[in-house]
């Protein structure tokens, strides 16, 4: 064993509460304050964002544009009023400056507003509601996913392609339910026999499932995100109306783990995305490869959007050291969006929601494993950006 003379220790406690640069301590992480959606049906959406985000942390490990960061992680469950409860915490208690990870824009409407008005800065991985892109729009609110309206105006012109002449339309009660429904009529424009509107938490569709079937379209277009979308379709297939209408789908009632769920009824969907696993880009595939190694299952949408959300902070940390208190010129490197997107180009409008490609997609059965996957079919919409970026003044 050996011992450390008293004298010797005496000098360097001195040394070291004179705040000697030999013993300094490491600067503190800058806190990132998460508040996504990890339980109810629509747990697991936030649980890929969350890992994608954390994946791009763990590829400088620990850090971010090469500074030190914390995420803080906290589940909303989908309530509102729990996610301003946690948003006040973060901030006022925790005195953090950087948020993101809300999933559903009833939970965002009710927190974001509130934070970016403070001066805190909000990364949206994946609600962007209509409410915030025009109007009412804020300079430290950045939409890193879509708007609302947007995906579904891809779905709604990939049906007009598919010739489709009357489509039943079925989406939750809710803010982003209305504007997946406005995003569609926006770009299809047969006849809309029935349009349908079911509760967040619904599980039982016998009554909807009557509707469409006395509507007697030839396709359907339905938002219903996570568990909501995997009951839907089951219900839908075992009433036996796949056989008659064909279904056109955004992406989040149509990723890997909705397919996993549904097993054969999935096969032969249509759909639309801005991500989709086989998009050619060095960035998309290294993010594959690297989720799937570190989480042993297939990457979704939100996956994706957690990181290049994280990407995007990375590159607006980096330009100001990690001081986000310069928050101009923070401001202002995050709206150069000078990251590598796992969707190829990206770049933000003038309401700091994006301008980027959407893709046509179809639901097959690989020839080589015998698995359905979802494969790309051709580009729908080209560097798309939103009807409301017009109205918003920054």
């Amino acid at each position: 064993m050996r011992i450390v003379a008293r004298a010797s220790l005496a000098a360097l406690l001195t040394l070291s509460m004179a705040g000697s640069s030999a013993f300094a301590a490491d600067p503190a992480p800058l806190k990132i304050g998460m508040i996504t959606t990890l339980s109810t049906a629509g747990g697991y959406l936030g649980e890929d964002m969350r890992d994608g985000f954390q994946l791009a942390i763990d590829e400088e490990h620990g850090k971010l544009g090469g500074v030190p960061v914390q995420v803080v992680v906290e589940d909303d469950g989908l309530k509102p009023a729990n996610g301003k409860l946690i948003a006040d915490k973060f901030r006022i208690q925790d005195k953090i400056d950087v948020f993101t990870g809300i999933i559903y824009s009833n939970v965002a409407l009710a927190v974001v507003p509130g934070l970016v008005e403070s001066g805190a800065f909000y990364l949206s991985p994946n609600a962007g509601p209509s409410q915030l892109a025009g109007k009412g729009c804020n300079k430290n609110f950045f939409v890193v996913s879509w708007q609302n309206d947007t995906p579904h105006e891809a779905t709604g012109q990939y049906a007009q392609y598919l010739g489709l002449k009357k489509m039943v339309v079925v989406a939750p009660n809710y803010t982003t339910g209305k504007d997946a429904v406005a995003g569609f009529k926006r770009t299809f424009h047969g006849e809309i026999a029935e349009e349908i509107y079911t509760a967040l938490d619904q599980t039982d569709y016998s009554a909807e499932l009557a509707r469409i079937r006395a509507a007697n379209a030839d396709g359907i277009f339905y938002f219903l995100p996570g568990g909501l979308g995997i009951n839907f379709l089951k219900q839908f297939t075992q009433a036996g109306l796949k056989k008659t209408m064909k279904v056109v789908l955004p992406e989040f009632s149509l990723e890997s783990h909705v397919v996993a769920a549904v097993g054969n009824a999935a096969e032969g969907l249509y759909g639309t995305a801005h991500w989709l696993k086989d998009l050619p880009y060095a960035a998309n595939k290294k993010f594959v490869s690297e989720f799937i190694k570190k989480y042993h299952r297939e990457p979704t949408p939100y996956a994706s959007q957690g990181y290049d959300t994280a990407k995007l902070l990375a590159s607006g940390l980096r330009a100001v050291n990690g001081d986000v208190s310069k928050a101009d010129a923070f401001r202002a490197a995050l709206r150069k969006a000078d990251f590598q997107s796992t969707r190829g180009a990206f770049k933000f409008g003038p309401n700091q929601f994006p301008i980027q490609d959407w893709y046509s997609a179809r639901v097959v059965r690989d020839a080589k494993t015998g698995k359905l996957v979802i494969r790309g079919v051709g580009k729908i919409m080209a560097q798309a950006g939103d009807v409301y970026s017009n109205a918003c003044k920054l």
